[in-house]
């Protein structure tokens, strides 16, 4: 499946929920929020369905995420279930981390291809102040699991915010080293200007100019096309322990030319880009088992995928209302 620009899209990106459990301030307002009814959410059998007319379409990889994805009731078992009736499909989840204790031995069972969870300091204040709830210890627990007890690859996701947590580079990445994890430092992204500016921005060049010992002990990694479902991150491995890092420069030196994912949100949004000002709703198509219609308009809404974020308009969306 190409876009009009020759992208391969194989890559799919679906929300199960808009709820979650955290508030963080670039993400979801404290106060005032309203969820979509659970009518309008897809249910699994609306998923299996799209799942049903993408893989075929050459959708290989399949990320789930939220809001929160572990407090969708059933997801784990419904993700177990999917890895069993399609054993060749790449299957990931996204969490915030402060579930995963709970569901050790179910994530275990799952089969995932890798588990991110979203962690943007190792500071328990600062941690409650980006995330507005006071889970840190359960986040770091949930990680230690992950990383001792389960052979699951283990990424820490952290947006990385001048004035926050740029102080903290170093110590996540010994921290990342110490868990067994690959951390991501993400630069923060102008999705909602109400939280984003110049000021608090730190581009990737200055991220990679405070990591430990300095760049010259840090070897990019090439990447092959067996690696094409990676996603955006550029890894870097330290030449004299091994550790991996990657860095996701989203807005200094966008990705866009080598974009492969789709996205759907929890009330069956299609979007062909994450800055989008708006996606096509599909939940009518899923829930009438229109296979036909529905390839039809999906194919039609990869062929209108912009060529980058940069050519679209500012969508003031919330990181939860678009699924990540």
């Amino acid at each position: 499946m190409n876009d009009s620009y020759g992208r391969e899209l194989n890559y799919l990106r679906i929300s199960v929920t808009d709820r979650c459990n955290f508030r963080c301030v670039y993400c979801m307002p404290q106060e005032g929020v309203t969820f979509i009814p659970h009518e309008r959410i897809m249910t699994f059998e609306d998923i299996d369905f799209l799942l049903n007319v993408l893989i075929p379409m050459g959708i290989k990889k399949v990320r789930f995420t939220g809001g929160e994805p572990l407090v969708r009731k059933g997801v784990t078992e419904f993700l177990k279930k999917l890895k069993q009736k399609r054993p060749q499909l790449k299957i990931a989840l996204t969490t915030n981390g402060s579930l995963v204790k709970f569901f050790v031995e179910e994530i275990r069972d799952i089969g995932l291809s890798g588990l991110n969870i979203s962690l943007d300091t190792i500071n328990k204040d600062k941690f409650k102040d980006i995330t507005r709830v006071n889970e840190f210890e359960n986040v770091v627990e949930g990680i230690d699991i992950i990383g001792k007890a389960l052979r699951v690859p283990l990424k820490i996701n952290t947006v990385v915010i001048k004035g926050f947590n740029d102080d903290e580079i170093e110590d996540l990445i010994e921290f990342a080293r110490k868990k067994n994890a690959v951390i991501r430092f993400i630069e923060f992204m102008p999705l909602d200007e109400s939280v984003w500016s110049m000021d608090n921005f730190l581009p990737a060049d200055e991220i990679l100019s405070r990591l430990p010992g300095g760049l010259e002990v840090w070897e990019k990694e090439e990447t092959s096309a067996s690696h094409s479902m990676n996603g955006p991150a550029v890894y870097y491995k330290n030449i004299y322990t091994g550790q991996r890092i990657g860095i996701i420069a989203a807005v200094s030196n966008h990705f866009c030319d080598k974009c492969n994912r789709l996205r759907v949100t929890a009330n069956g949004e299609l979007r062909t880009c994450l800055f989008a000002p708006k996606g096509k709703n599909i939940l009518p198509l899923l829930r009438a088992r229109d296979k036909e219609t529905l390839e039809e308009t999906i194919r039609s809404e990869v062929r209108m995928k912009p060529k980058g974020w940069m050519f679209l308009a500012n969508t003031q969306k919330h990181m939860w209302q678009i699924g990540g």
